[in-house]
């Protein structure tokens, strides 16, 4: 479970979606709160989720500074490490009470199996959410789960007790990479996609792979007269009882217990048409042209280097389990139709929902840090100007953002650094970030992108000493220019010496103050914005999203339980 779902509770403000509401919404906070509290029953036409999975203790956010600047800045996005402990108990003990008497012995068969360690709190944790997602699945729906073969066997047992054996529809291999060099092991590149509906009438669109020239040398293809290429395909099948595929033609008769796939009249229609050729035996086959083909349909193993996101895709925002936008397109192609409601309560940085938006899909998204909320957010303003959508979780006001500072100061931050469109700096140790907790980088003019830094203060107490400290940072960073976001007012003596530090003239001619206090009540409501050159076309903070029109560490999951920690109120 990500470190925030167990130490802090989120509040998610009172919205319940269901019918036409479920539409263009991120949520921030725990995946099973808002699911029980805001996503009502059978109101999702699919779900994709990609859990945390095999991973190191942590996953780091990278953002590489342009050339000319230190190594890029590195946070902490989440903390991928479950832990058997209160919460693991807590939801052990709801599955056991809740209605599904089947995946309650499920659950309960996997702990005398497992005892109390990392996995089966990743399986319980998984289970109690899983529920809730086919609760709001619609009868029509399907689920795809993203994980890997580590506790894939796992995963499968427990969809199996809520879906039902007959649900489960494929097991799809994905080949994420290209070959890996494992010590004593076969080279380790693909991940598991477990696929269940909800009933066998489900939305199915069937999907084609273009054939490619393998596919030609495995199937016998031939040259007409015109210089086409074609393949010949049998024209019979299975039947006895219909009349209309029981004829003699060109002097035989369907073989026993089979028919002719067409009625005579159409036969004949294709014989005027050049479609038909004769084996020497005399027996018809239909000429299938190479432009005709739709393709190959698609099969359980996914190994197209199409659907791969290596290092140097465009398409990479620095986001550590990234998934690739071809593979979601692929996903919500098949198993929905446009105007569908996409659920992906992991986001993450948002493929899912990106890929729902440029599909023509509704689309709902979940995730517990506002790393990830802030990084969807402008990955789908940049991908789609004029985008419509809401957030939820988020603070929307001053009282909002004090308790978010009360409740996690490191969150806070990561937040407010959006409000400037800032990225986040520095991890969770005291005195790491050397005062920064945001960075800008800017262009405006020719050479080393410029860099403004960004300290955040949560906290009651501000004074004129804060400010002094963002100067000294600047100097020894050589910034050109400093932020100062604070949820509390400034002093007069912290407007004085901002004001004392002068100015940065750029190259462009225009001058912005050399530090800039803003107030977070203010940045929210838009009546103050933080000020620099070139803001929309220079800004190199994120990396963009077009607009539209590394390996993991192994976790032992099977290691001694530690020590619950406490839960914050």
């Amino acid at each position: 479970m990500r470190k925030g779902a167990i130490l802090c509770k989120i509040h998610i403000w009172p919205f319940r979606i269901g019918g036409a509401h479920a539409l263009n919404r991120l949520f921030f906070g725990d995946n099973l709160e808002v699911l029980r509290e805001s996503i009502e029953d059978e109101t999702v036409d699919l779900v994709y989720l990609d859990p945390p999975f095999n991973s190191s203790a942590n996953y780091n956010v990278l953002f590489s500074s342009p050339k000319g600047h230190q190594s890029g800045a590195q946070i902490e996005a989440f903390e991928d490490t479950w832990h058997w402990g209160e919460q693991a108990e807590k939801e052990f003990n709801e599955i056991l009470s809740q209605p599904n008497t089947q995946i309650a012995e499920v659950v309960r068969a996997l702990r005398q199996f497992l005892g109390e360690n990392d996995m089966m709190a990743y399986l319980v944790m998984m289970a109690n959410r899983l529920l809730e997602l086919y609760r709001v699945l619609k009868p029509s729906g399907s689920l795809y789960l993203h994980c890997d073969p580590t506790a894939s066997h796992y995963l499968k047992i427990i969809l199996d007790g809520i879906f039902g054996p007959e649900c489960f529809q494929n097991e799809i291999v994905w080949q994420r990479t290209s070959a890996h060099n494992d010590p004593s092991r076969y080279g380790r590149v693909h991940d598991i996609i477990l696929f269940y509906s909800r009933s066998d009438d489900h939305c199915w669109i069937p999907q084609y792979e273009a054939p490619d020239e393998g596919f030609y040398k495995a199937h016998d293809f031939e040259i007409d007269e015109e210089g086409r290429r074609y393949r010949k395909r049998d024209l019979t099948a299975p039947g006895h009882g219909s009349a209309s595929g029981q004829y003699e033609w060109n002097g035989k008769f369907p073989p026993q217990g089979r028919m002719w796939s067409y009625t005579k009249e159409n036969m004949e229609k294709l014989e005027s048409e050049g479609r038909i050729v004769y084996t020497k035996t005399g027996m018809p086959r239909l000429k299938i042209y190479v432009e005709n083909l739709k393709g190959v349909s698609l099969q359980d193993v996914w190994a197209n280097p199409g659907l791969w996101l290596n290092s140097a895709a465009k398409e990479r925002l620095g986001y550590p389990t990234q998934k690739p936008l071809s593979l979601l397109e692929r996903i919500v192609s098949v198993s929905s139709k446009e105007g569908d409601v996409i659920l992906d309560p992991f986001c993450g940085c948002g493929t899912a929902v990106h890929a729902a938006q440029k599909l023509n899909r509704k689309w709902i998204g979940i995730d517990i840090t506002h790393l990830a909320i802030s990084l969807i957010e402008k990955r789908l303003r940049d991908a789609f100007p004029g985008i419509e959508f809401e957030v939820h979780g988020t603070p929307k006001d001053f009282d909002g953002a004090r308790d978010l500072a009360e409740r996690d100061k490191y969150q806070f931050q990561w937040w407010a650094c959006s409000l400037v469109n800032a990225q986040p700096y520095g991890g969770k140790k005291k005195g790491a970030d050397g005062g920064v907790d945001g960075l800008i980088f800017f262009q405006d003019d020719v050479g080393v992108p410029k860099k403004i830094i960004v300290s955040v203060k949560g906290g009651e107490n501000v004074g004129i000493t804060m400010v002094k400290d963002l100067i000294a940072t600047i100097a020894r960073q050589k910034a050109e220019i400093g932020l100062f976001v604070s949820l509390n007012p400034p002093t007069k003596p912290m407007i004085s010496e901002a004001a004392a530090a002068g100015f940065y003239q750029s190259a462009t001619g225009a001058v912005f103050p050399k530090i800039q206090i803003l107030q977070i009540e203010k940045l929210i409501d838009g009546s103050e914005a933080a000020r620099y050159p070139n803001l929309d076309a220079g800004a190199l903070t994120f990396k963009k999203a077009a607009i539209e029109q590394g390996e993991d560490k192994q976790v032992d999951l099977f290691a001694e339980p530690i020590k619950a920690k406490k839960l914050k109120k």
